[in-house]
């Protein structure tokens, strides 16, 4: 029969070991094994809070992930540039992007390319953040917005379109020019800070009938409206919020 090897040694047994965990005293010994429903019982005395919603609305956090939204920079073009690192980074293949190419006619962002196609499948992602973090431009980010629903399958599908930040004060809807003498490298460092004369006269002569131009939020709103699938989105919202007693 072969030995058995000795066990090791516990570390009581090493030499020149000090135990770093604090000894309990014998109350606080005698307790420790209820000490987990310290929480519970502790809430038990406490008020019950109940969300009113959606009579009132919902206190959600500020870092909650939520509806995507495509960003635009302060003189109106588009952040995103198709490189599809959000889709690959997508654990749930929930993202599909087809890029452009920029031409001087038609420059819908900064540089070369920008993301044609874009679209979130909400029947798939799990608001996990990951796309956020992969984007290089920061044109990808995620709302506060939790209310999502459609009536069919395809309505959990949305667009560019849907996704799209609305027009702002001093932005023009592209396609426009760069401002003028800058690179895509200004634009990322954020040193544009509005559109220019020469992107209005720009717009004004190939688009003179563009409602962006006059810069008041009704024409602005005119110029990069809402898509199809988002505006039918806020419409079974409101309705099912009336129907809950909404304020």
């Amino acid at each position: 029969m072969t030995e058995q090897s000795p066990a090791p040694p516990t570390p009581d047994q090493m030499p020149g070991y000090a135990s770093q965990i604090p000894q309990r005293n014998i109350l606080a010994a005698l307790f420790a094994p209820v000490a987990g429903f310290g929480v519970s019982l502790s809430n038990m005395f406490k008020p019950m809070v109940t969300e009113q919603y959606p009579r009132e609305p919902a206190n959600v956090k500020p870092r909650f992930h939520g509806r995507h939204q495509l960003n635009r920079y302060p003189d109106g073009l588009e952040k995103c540039i198709g490189c599809e690192l959000c889709a690959w980074a997508c654990p749930a293949d929930a993202i599909y992007v087809e890029a452009g190419d920029n031409t001087p006619d038609a420059q819908y962002s900064p540089g070369e390319r920008y993301g044609m196609v874009y679209q979130v499948n909400y029947l798939r992602c799990i608001l996990c953040g990951m796309c956020t973090e992969a984007c290089p431009t920061r044109a990808l980010t995620m709302t506060n917005d939790f209310e999502l629903a459609g009536p069919t399958r395809a309505g959990l599908i949305w667009e560019k379109q849907d996704l799209l930040v609305g027009l702002s004060s001093g932005m023009l809807a592209p396609p426009h020019p760069m401002v003028a003498g800058t690179k895509d490298t200004e634009y990322y460092r954020g040193e544009v800070t509005e559109a220019t004369d020469a992107q209005r006269d720009w717009v004004r002569e190939n688009r003179p009938d563009d409602p962006s131009l006059d810069g008041t939020r009704a024409g602005l709103a005119k110029a990069a409206p809402v898509g199809a699938t988002r505006a039918a989105q806020q419409k079974i919202t409101a309705g099912a919020r009336r129907e809950g007693g909404a304020r």
